[in-house]
């Protein structure tokens, strides 16, 4: 699989913006989720709805990221947070996988 980053209409990255903040450890265990998702491992994804899937992280505040599917291969990546605020975090993925695939069908014109 291949992922991406979910970029506002600014070209701005969400997920870089949360990322960045990380400690040093904090940020190693995000890069090996991602790494695992990439090489295929979901079992710690579980879907949200309207496409949005949620990778769950067993360390520190219980780190969470948030990203969705674009066709077979491809993962967008829309948010990362904590379980503290995971309703507004999802929220966030939610609206942006929306903004994501408007975007997507306006570029292809139709």
């Amino acid at each position: 699989m291949r992922i991406e980053e979910y970029l506002t209409e600014e070209g701005k990255s969400p997920f870089s913006d949360w990322f960045l903040k990380l400690n040093a450890r904090a940020a190693a265990k995000i890069t090996t989720a991602l790494a695992r998702l990439e090489a295929g491992n979901t079992s710690n994804v579980k879907s949200l709805g309207s496409g949005v899937q949620e990778y769950k992280i067993d360390f520190g505040p219980g780190y969470r990221i948030y990203f969705a599917y674009d066709g077979q291969t491809l993962v967008i990546l829309l948010a990362g947070g904590t379980k503290k605020r995971q309703q507004s975090d999802i929220e966030a993925a939610k609206n942006r996988w929306q903004d994501f695939k408007q975007r997507k069908k306006e570029q292809k014109g139709g």
